[in-house]
């Protein structure tokens, strides 16, 4: 690839959020079918942030980037979020526990 296109391509995508690529590394670790707990990913995320005088319930600030970016990657198509294991429509309001899947 040339250096214009290689720079164009990089426009064309913008760099994504540490704790998108987070949800989407974990979930590439998975096995295929399962699903995984928008707080494993936060507890994930946390840990490799925390510095010796954090708080052990220090995950609990990144719940909400994590829903957040989880509801980013499904409108995109990359993930899916389950409701009561269904795909739920991530342009409607969802509401209660959730589990996140790569697309089947």
């Amino acid at each position: 690839m040339t250096r214009d296109m290689t720079r164009a391509k990089a426009e064309e995508e913008p760099a994504l959020d540490p704790v998108a690529q987070a949800i989407l590394a974990e979930l590439a670790a998975l096995p295929k079918g399962k699903s995984l707990d928008p707080q494993a990913v936060a507890r994930t995320y946390a840990a490799g942030r925390a510095k010796r005088h954090d708080p052990p319930d220090l995950w609990r600030r990144y719940l909400p980037a994590t829903r957040q970016q989880a509801l980013h990657l499904a409108r995109q198509g990359r993930i899916t979020i389950l409701r009561k294991g269904k795909p739920a429509d991530p342009h409607a309001p969802i509401k209660g526990l959730v589990r996140l899947a790569l697309p089947e």
